[in-house]
């Protein structure tokens, strides 16, 4: 029999997520703070809790899909928050991006209630999360996971579990580097091709099936060329990823200086009014830097 569940946070990444587990054929409660995307999923066929806790009263897997620490903080332990109606041996699933360190001591403050939390955010944009392809990075014990891991393959194409409450997270951080450095690059090379005559899409074309190639390649490059910053990941939240990768390296003492020039770039984007946009206008700090655009 199918775990009844409970979906908060249905944003650019949550109602397509939520939608792909009401296709699956799971019961959803559903609850957002903004009326809109509650009433288009219970259209399709979800219930709609009046708070957090209502959604956890009627639910044995709940899960969060939210900006940051401080929201996912007032979802799951605030007033009328998941802890206050969660039952015991429910098992809450944050998929929201935040800092390690927030994943465990909200996991801890459950466990006093007998509910068992993973923290698995994912990668791969709003794309992914319409054709329910995106990656997931699990931390958390392993029977919980095991346990809710049919749901999650319903939003993912990769379900992997890495480890203890935290290191979903901390795999996501990593992820995160990763994508804004090779988009980085991608601009940085491109901007350097037009610069000296030769065509981008051709440079593109030439490199993608070599060493150089990848999916961040892959998935940006088409919409620089044609111009097309609407966001698939909006600029702004990479910018809070690499806040949290930034304290979380400080912390450690791990030295991440490319990272931190990258945010610097971000910040900058941010300035200029392109916090909106998608992290691949990363390449218009490059352009204007240049005087020249990256364009088919």
């Amino acid at each position: 029999m199918k775990k009844k569940i409970g979906f908060i946070g249905l944003g650019i990444m949550g109602k397509p997520m939520a939608r792909n587990l009401l296709k699956a054929g799971y019961e959803l409660v559903v609850h957002d703070i903004m009326a809109a995307p509650v009433q288009e999923l219970t259209a399709a066929g979800a219930r709609a809790g009046t708070s957090p806790k209502d959604v956890a009263a009627q639910s044995e897997v709940i899960i969060t899909m939210l900006p940051n620490s401080p929201e996912v903080k007032v979802v799951v332990l605030g007033v009328n928050g998941v802890i206050e109606g969660v039952k015991s041996g429910a098992i809450v699933v944050d998929m929201s991006s935040i800092a390690p360190l927030a994943s465990q001591e909200i996991s801890a403050r459950l466990a006093e209630k007998g509910t068992l939390m993973l923290d698995a955010p994912v990668s791969g944009g709003e794309p992914k999360a319409i054709d329910g392809t995106l990656a997931i990075m699990v931390g958390g014990p392993e029977p919980a996971f095991n346990e809710v891991r049919d749901i999650l393959e319903k939003m993912g194409a990769s379900v992997t579990l890495v480890g203890g409450i935290g290191s979903g997270n901390v795999t996501k951080l990593a992820n995160q580097m990763i994508v804004a450095l090779n988009i980085a690059a991608v601009s940085e090379a491109m901007v350097l091709a037009t610069k000296a005559g030769v065509d981008p899409e051709k440079v593109y074309q030439a490199i993608r099936g070599g060493l150089a190639g990848s999916t961040v390649l892959e998935a940006k490059m088409p919409k620089i060329l044609a111009g097309d910053f609407k966001p698939g990941f909006r600029l702004e939240l990479h910018i809070k990823d690499l806040g949290n990768v930034l304290d979380t390296a400080h912390n450690l003492g791990v030295p991440i200086p490319l990272t931190s020039q990258v945010m610097e770039i971000m910040q900058a984007l941010k300035m200029d009014g392109k916090a909106k946009n998608d992290h691949s206008s990363i390449v218009q700090f490059y352009e204007n830097l240049a005087k020249v655009e990256v364009r088919r």
